[in-house]
């Protein structure tokens, strides 16, 4: 994996005065696309890839895991909501383009005030969401009709999954767990992107009783009665039923009766991207086998 080197640590008037000698001509105007692009957020740098702009893009951040080149052959410019505006101008970037929830803002602000357009991509957990941010990405790398096409296959795409999914004659009740740490279970509930996947998947999420994601103790598990647990696959390894199943709360669930687990790669399941559909169809295929077989 290619990584930046560490820049100095630098003043805000040192940030905004060598910002404003790499700007020499004017950007707030261009007659062609960006053509050095900084890319925050996993599902933006996928739709970059996907349209044609990788050679234009000149580093991404952590969360840019797909496709894996990005992150290896790119500089990194730290985590997505822990980023620092001498990190990001160091690339020499003409355009940001972030995912909402980039930041921190007052990075971003200071990003803008040294001359440098930042776009910001709403991330709303949907179908609508994931075809608005493929066209938002294209408008702003000025790849218009290259978006214009990969929302066209993704929303081809939608229109199977729903086919599929008007199949399921019961929705599994399932529960999005994001982590377990020291016997706390962090799960999605509603207006997040566990609640999103699990929608597009057909399933009805346990944890509707909550906002967000959050912690939900034993007793709160166990009313929720999951009948099946999703939990993402991380380089850190792959949640077991054993030990997921180990924990108090999950231990007397109907999920952990019928040993339901279900793991799927991080970003595909929560990034609302391109590969959305492939991650709400995998998903309700491990959730209803007798689907694939029908």
């Amino acid at each position: 994996m290619t990584r930046a080197s560490a820049p100095p640590h630098w003043s805000r008037r040192a940030v905004l005065v060598g910002a404003a000698s790499l700007a020499a001509c004017p950007r707030a105007v261009r007659a062609a696309p960006a053509a050095r692009i900084v890319s925050l957020g996993g599902a933006v740098t996928e739709i970059l890839y996907r349209i044609g702009a990788a050679e234009r893009v000149v580093a991404v951040d952590t969360t840019s895991l797909y496709p894996a080149e990005a992150l290896r052959d790119k500089p990194n410019v730290g985590y997505l909501r822990a980023l620092s505006a001498e990190g990001l101008l160091s690339a020499r970037p003409d355009l940001v383009i972030a995912t909402e929830g980039a930041g921190p803002p007052d990075v971003l602000a200071l990003v803008r005030e040294a001359g440098i357009p930042v776009a910001s991509v709403a991330e709303a957990p949907t179908e609508a969401g994931v075809l608005d941010r493929i066209v938002a990405v294209g408008r702003h790398a000025g790849l218009d009709d290259e978006a214009g096409r990969l929302a066209a296959e993704v929303r081809a795409d939608f229109a199977a999954l729903a086919v599929e999914r008007g199949r399921i004659t019961r929705p599994t009740r399932a529960l999005v767990v994001l982590s377990l740490q020291n016997g706390r279970l962090l799960a999605g509930g509603r207006n997040s992107t566990a609640d999103g996947i699990l929608r597009l998947a057909g399933a009805t999420n346990a944890a509707e009783g909550i906002e967000g994601f959050k912690p939900m103790g034993d007793e709160a598990v166990i009313a929720a009665a999951p009948e099946a647990v999703v939990m993402m696959r991380t380089g850190h390894g792959t949640a077991t039923p054993e030990a997921v199943f180990a924990q108090p709360g999950l231990s007397q669930t109907p999920a952990a009766r019928r040993h339901a687990l279900v793991t799927l790669d991080g970003l595909l399941l929560l990034g609302f991207g391109p590969r959305t559909p492939q991650a709400a169809r995998d998903l309700m295929r491990a959730l209803h086998p007798d689907l694939s077989r029908g």
